[in-house]
């Protein structure tokens, strides 16, 4: 067993107990906020078209009435944190795809806006999903950066996927992300490396179209990551993965996106110029979820909202935020916590984190700084902890961990829906 996956091994342990906590069906109530404290909101929507087979978020099938309903309870749960004193002022939009009902999607938006100071609004969705008019509308709303799902524009590759012929061939979604080039501040595309058949001819390849022929503001180029049940729909559909090339894979992306004029905003997320990007937990300290299926991380503690459809609307409708779980983090998972996802945004602030951690951060993590600095992952920079190159790697194989480990949560949530629960959409239900 080579050291990647000595380190995985032993984050999946790690990781087990560090988000195993039980689910309250009776809510848990969000903190009050802390006096003066703006936050970063992010809103999940569920629902999607296409069902990808490797996909671990939280999303049902797209049904109309059912997503109408959902975005009534959205923003009634909008509502109801925005009265208990909670002030936003940088939005993100996820799923699932949320752009499949773009009128509901746009209403939330502006009614957020007209009641909280928001400077930055990101937004996801699917090649072909929304039409040149329904861009400028969206711009027009407020939206800062949209970033798209692709995974790959090798159309054997998308086949295996099931994103054929839902969201188009590689020329296709080639052609569509032309369109939409300059009309947002920031255009994200997230890719995927190390699917089972890809090669590194396939990934070469999708690196130069990125790069030379559309030249977009952003990519987040993420490792496959799955987790028990779509782990095993994953190895049905599209075959086995072969964990021991993700390093090499990995370095051929970080090589050829720096080389093409990019730098990182975090281990897997590269960028022409400043601005927003998906791994805004390395850069907002506290943060609240909304919506099915949510996280949120405030105070030192993880909260989670329902996965059950059914559930989250009597939740919002009896008064009370989607929120089902919650789990205080000791002072030490703390520090952890935060070594994690400020390192993976490239570097730590000492000074920063010693004032949260009441002078007590390197003295609390020094077993596990000590090692760091002996793998050569990490360097001190002035005041800073900054992640070498070999460290960056290190931390893509962190990360992945962790979210793994956040992926099996929504699953086992997913499995207390379907055995039952409280009265749910049976319709609904996650698939």
């Amino acid at each position: 067993m080579n050291l990647d996956s000595l380190i995985g091994k032993s984050l999946r342990q790690w990781n087990r107990r560090y988000l195993d906590f039980p689910e309250s069906p009776g809510g848990v109530q969000l903190p009050d906020p802390q006096s003066g404290s703006r936050y970063l909101l992010y809103l999940h929507v569920p629902y999607c078209t296409v069902l990808c087979p490797f996909c671990t978020f939280h999303r049902v099938k797209f049904q109309r009435d059912s997503a109408r309903t959902y975005f009534d309870s959205l923003r009634d749960e909008i509502e109801l944190v925005t009265e208990s004193g909670y002030r936003f002022d940088e939005l993100y939009i996820g799923g699932g795809t949320p752009t499949v009902m773009p009128d509901e999607l746009m209403h939330t938006i502006r009614e957020l806006r007209a009641r909280h100071p928001i400077t930055g609004v990101s937004v996801e969705t699917n090649p072909n999903s929304v039409d040149a008019a329904g861009l400028q509308r969206l711009r027009d709303t407020g939206v800062t950066r949209l970033s798209v799902g692709v995974q790959s524009f090798d159309d054997a590759l998308l086949a295996e996927m099931q994103r054929l012929p839902k969201y188009g061939t590689g020329e296709e979604i080639r052609e569509c992300l032309r369109d939409m080039g300059g009309i947002f501040d920031t255009l994200n595309v997230d890719m995927i490396f190390n699917f089972p058949h890809q090669d590194e001819t396939s990934l070469r390849r999708d690196l130069r179209v990125l790069t030379d022929e559309l030249g977009v503001d952003q990519v987040s180029y993420y490792p496959l990551m799955t987790a028990g049940d779509a782990a095993a729909s994953m190895r049905r559909t599209m075959g086995q993965v072969d964990q021991s090339r993700e390093r090499d894979f990995y370095h051929i992306v970080a090589e050829h996106l720096l080389g093409a004029g990019y730098r990182r905003a975090s281990a897997w997320c590269f960028s022409r110029k400043a601005g927003m990007f998906d791994e805004y937990i390395a850069e907002r300290d506290d943060y609240v979820g909304l919506g099915s299926g949510s996280f949120s991380y405030l105070q030192g503690c993880l909260y989670v909202s329902t996965f059950s459809l059914g559930d989250y609307e009597s939740l919002v409708a009896s008064g009370h935020a989607g929120t089902v779980r919650r789990r205080p983090l000791s002072e030490h998972e703390q520090m952890r916590y935060y070594l994690l996802v400020k390192l993976f945004g490239g570097a730590l602030a000492l000074a920063a984190a010693e004032a949260r951690f009441a002078n007590r951060f390197q003295r609390g993590l020094w077993p596990e700084l000590t090692a760091l600095r002996a793998m050569g992952a990490v360097r001190h920079a002035g005041d800073r902890l900054e992640l070498t190159e070999s460290g960056q790697y290190l931390w893509v194989v962190l990360m992945r961990e962790f979210l793994t480990a956040v992926n099996s949560v929504r699953e086992s949530m997913r499995r207390c829906v379907s055995e039952g629960g409280l009265p749910s959409m049976t319709a609904n239900r996650p698939r």
